[in-house]
């Protein structure tokens, strides 16, 4: 069944993710909303074609549009994605899901009560260390998952200045201060990407305050009353094991070289990811897996339509596929389109389309979301509270019927990897 979308925010994601929603089979026309009618103007320009213009929401919801694609500030997403599940539209959400627990909580019962597809755009559940990872998970090569890292590493000096700038208008600096717990799911997400059978129980966090003195990290000028900027929560899990997370705004590290990064510990191997190279290991071996999940460029960095997006941004738009990656399950029609964020943008705008035309709840589904994103609220809150462990309240897992799209992708083949290394390093001497 294909069906209208109309995008609530036609901004920097707005407009890059404009272009693939156009392109899907399933999506028969696009409808668009922003306050600033120059911008649909400039998507347009590029060939994105829009059935109907909207200045408000509140128009749009109104219209016989079945489905809504929100990208507004970060803040806003849980206010929107509930008034549009109770205006009966299927709902796209960029990440975070919301930053209270209340909205979470509805929007999984808005769900549950309409069947209405919801799916949070969480890039790291399409990382490509994060799904070749899930490969080797699905394979039971870790046995029991007992501790794992994620962590986001962008520093607020590589690009993020100029989007606040971009989003926030003059008083951008109240906006920039955005806490960076409730900005989980880069880190948190990664890791239940691969390990999705768990959930944290638990956390404990900690924050230090800015000392940059440049009134971003202000809590005088901060509307979240915020004034940190690095962030660090452990996570007690189901099983009795833990993960940790780091939010990390103000931290010498190349943010465009694996901005997020994981590590995962099992009882029978592991994987650990790091700026250049990366390993799976059991007790025995060590197989580096770097070239299979290498993402190739799909546009220049200099190309027109990343005109707007810092300079120290537009490697996260222009990542392709790697082979960790299923491509064979993606529509014919992405061939050659812009990608991002490691090859994630094409898989997160398929898994939305075909969940809508096919009446299943996508993998990262409302009750996927809530345990990428609360647990990452409590941790602000644990923070707040100098560091006191709380209490996560999970939601549950999906009660819905739930499409895997990658479960016909060939299984990953340790064995045969780990034989051609080292056929290739006996050749080499």
């Amino acid at each position: 069944m294909s069906f209208t979308l109309g995008i609530v925010g036609i901004g920097q994601f707005g407009s890059h993710f404009a272009e693939l929603f156009a392109a899907h089979p399933e999506i028969e026309a696009l409808y668009a909303v922003d306050s600033v009618p120059e911008r649909i103007d400039a998507v347009e320009a590029r060939g994105v074609a829009f059935a109907r213009r909207f200045d408000t929401l509140e128009g749009l919801l109104a219209s016989d549009v079945d489905a809504v694609a929100i990208f507004t500030q970060r803040w806003t997403h849980g206010e929107h994605a509930l008034a549009a599940l109770r205006a009966g539209k299927h709902v796209y959400s960029a990440v975070p899901m919301a930053i209270e627990e209340d909205e979470i909580r509805a929007i999984t019962e808005e769900v549950q009560r309409t069947g209405l597809v919801y799916m949070m755009g969480e890039t790291s559940q399409y990382n490509a260390a994060v799904v070749l990872a899930r490969r080797i998970h699905r394979t039971g090569a870790f046995g029991e998952v007992f501790y794992a890292e994620g962590d986001y590493v962008h520093d607020m000096d590589l690009g993020f200045y100029d989007a606040y700038k971009y989003s926030g208008g003059e008083n951008w600096k109240s906006t920039a201060s955005y806490p960076p717990l409730l900005y989980p799911t880069h880190s948190i997400g990664g890791i239940l990407g691969v390990i999705g059978e768990r959930h944290a129980t638990s956390v404990s966090a900690l924050g230090r305050p800015d000392t940059r003195g440049d009134g971003v990290f202000d809590k005088d000028v901060s509307m979240f009353g915020n004034d940190v900027s690095n962030a660090f929560a452990l996570f007690g899990m189901d099983n009795g094991g833990a993960f940790r997370t780091n939010e990390l705004r103000r931290v010498g590290y190349p943010s465009h070289k694996r901005e997020s990064r994981f590590r995962f510990f099992g009882e029978e191997s592991s994987f650990e990811e790091t700026i250049e190279t990366t390993y799976w290991h059991d007790k025995k071996r060590v197989l580096d897996v770097t070239a299979l999940i290498a993402t190739g460029s799909t546009m220049s960095l200099d190309d027109p339509r990343l005109a707007d997006v810092s300079p120290a941004l537009r490697d996260a738009f222009v990542a392709g596929a790697a082979q960790a990656h299923h491509q064979a399950r993606l529509p014919k029609e992405f061939q050659g389109m812009p990608n991002g964020h490691e090859g994630a943008h094409h898989f997160l705008v398929d898994d939305f389309a075909r969940a809508v035309a096919d009446g299943r709840q996508p993998m990262v589904n409302a009750w996927q979301a809530a345990r990428c994103t609360l647990p990452g609220v409590i941790a602000h809150q644990s923070m707040n509270q100098g560091g006191e462990r709380l209490e996560i309240r999970d939601l549950g897992s999906c009660p819905l019927p739930v499409q895997d799209l990658d479960a016909d992708q060939e299984p990953l083949d340790l064995e045969a990897l780990y034989a051609a290394q080292e056929a290739a390093r006996s050749a080499a001497e």
